[in-house]
């Protein structure tokens, strides 16, 4: 019989090359498939961080998300239109694991943290090898480039998604020291409000493309009006005890 093959799940970091781990880059490198999830037509931020860096003669898998933007998260459609596609993009891994082939499925920040990469673990994990390699979170990579630490002593930080309900959103705000808001896009305008009426908003930094070509640092409250691309993320500095 034919050992099955390990299904990696491998982090790029926050999208600068130079920023993968040496084990992500051995992996890479050697790798015979490579799998990464991008948008129908799109070459996607995975794939860009992956030029130059594979084989000749790697077999490239890309994982074409559904379109859901028309769906509303609330709305049953929603899981489950996202459900089939982790399953199929599952069968299509798993017939390589078991025809005895390695697979490097990479996942732009960490794969544990927010990423795609997620569902496929959860589905694949007890059917055949799966390891995960951790790495550098585009979070990370934002509030370096702001030039502050975000945490200080005892400061508590919290990470929000600019999807929850603006109520719940202006909680977490109010109750955190440190603060990092993500999947902004075009919930920027309720995040904007969620901030104000948490006080924290005058306080609150803009990261564009943190780590990446094009990035940007901005005081959130100098550039109202401005829409907000995919890769933002708002950083709220903690101001906790210090030596």
């Amino acid at each position: 019989m034919t050992a099955q093959g390990t299904i990696w799940g491998v982090g790029l970091g926050p999208g600068d090359p130079e920023l993968l781990s040496v084990k992500a880059d051995r992996l890479l490198r050697g790798a015979r498939h490579v799998a990464y999830f991008r948008k129908a037509g799109r070459p996607g931020q995975a794939r860009r961080i992956l030029d130059d860096m594979l084989h000749p003669e790697v077999t490239e898998i890309p994982l074409e998300y559904p379109v859901t933007t028309e769906i509303p998260l609330s709305d049953p459609r929603y899981n489950a239109t996202l459900s089939a596609f982790y399953d199929q993009s599952t069968k299509r891994l798993r017939a390589l694991s078991d025809a005895g082939e390695e697979v490097v499925v990479v996942s732009e920040g960490d794969p544990f943290f927010y990423g795609s990469f997620m569902h496929l673990y959860t589905r694949l994990r007890d059917v055949c090898p799966v390891q995960v390699v951790p790495a550098i979170t585009g979070m990370a990579a934002a509030w370096t480039a702001t030039g502050t630490p975000i945490t200080w002593g005892d400061d508590v930080l919290s990470t929000v998604m600019g999807t929850l309900p603006e109520d719940d959103l202006s909680e977490h705000m109010r109750r955190s020291d440190a603060l990092v808001v993500m999947k902004i896009g075009r919930n920027i305008d309720k995040v904007r409000r969620a901030l104000r009426a948490a006080g924290r908003y005058d306080a609150a930094w803009l990261v564009e493309f943190a780590s990446m070509p094009g990035q940007t640092v901005q005081k959130l409250s100098e550039i109202e009006g401005k829409p907000t691309p995919y890769f933002s993320i708002i950083i709220v500095h903690g101001q906790g005890r210090r030596p």
